[in-house]
């Protein structure tokens, strides 16, 4: 796996009141108060399949991102990555996720207001099915496929009015996750099956229940050298 290094920062997190749905409201200003490593890419079968040795994806072929994994099953998969050194990984919070994503924007798509599909692998050109990752334009940190290709599974519970919960209008939130057990963990970023602009931008939430495998959901892995927040 390659990683990209994502330094600490604030930024906006979700959307504003006449964008998106409800559950990006209010906006949060949040500090990532440790920077991070995450993929480059969506985690490929040919690495799920070296740590896990099956390959449960619906199209199969190496370079593709895995799918068909819960977040339970990911967790094993982070396990057996974790026994075999020194460096911890995880998935994303879904603050540090969509941090990654904006790569310093506050638009509704990282690189801009309009759909573009240079960047991403929507329904709109992707022929209903994922690709190779890697192949589209990345964001200005050098990440691919923050939006679009598989949805990727954050270490958040999903709380759709989290953001409600947590905002602070006197000072940024610092590493906020919502370790509150609920029914759903949250995933990001959409699939090359999401169609409409509003379900496709840098602050859009998904939600599955944890031990569910769906065809468009994968991951993609984060670790940091001196420890998470």
């Amino acid at each position: 796996m390659e990683f990209v290094y994502v330094p600490p920062g604030e930024f906006t997190m979700g959307s504003p009141d006449f964008q998106g749905i409800p559950d990006e409201h209010p906006q949060v200003r949040v500090r990532i108060g440790k920077g991070f490593y995450l993929g480059k890419h969506e985690v490929n079968q040919e690495q799920w399949q070296a740590v896990m040795g099956d390959n449960p994806s619906k199209i199969k072929s190496p370079k593709l991102p895995v799918d068909t994994v819960s977040w339970d099953e990911c967790q094993v998969f982070l396990g057996k990555l974790n026994d075999k050194g020194p460096i911890r990984f995880r998935l994303p919070t879904e603050a540090e996720w969509e941090y990654a994503c904006r790569a310093g924007s506050d638009l509704r798509f990282f690189w801009g207001r309009f759909m573009d599909g240079e960047y991403m692998w929507y329904a709109g050109n992707s022929g209903q099915r994922s690709h190779e990752v890697g192949l589209k334009k990345p964001n200005s940190w050098g990440l691919y496929d923050m939006i679009g290709n598989v949805y990727e599974w954050c270490q958040d519970w999903y709380d759709e009015s989290y953001y409600q919960r947590i905002v602070n209008t006197n000072r940024p939130v610092l590493n906020p996750i919502n370790v509150t057990p609920g029914k759903k963990k949250v995933l990001r970023g959409g699939s090359s099956f999401t169609q409409e602009e509003e379900l496709l931008g840098s602050a859009c939430r998904f939600s599955n229940l944890p031990g569910f495998c769906y065809f468009l959901n994968g991951l993609r892995v984060e670790y940091a050298p001196k420890g998470f927040n």
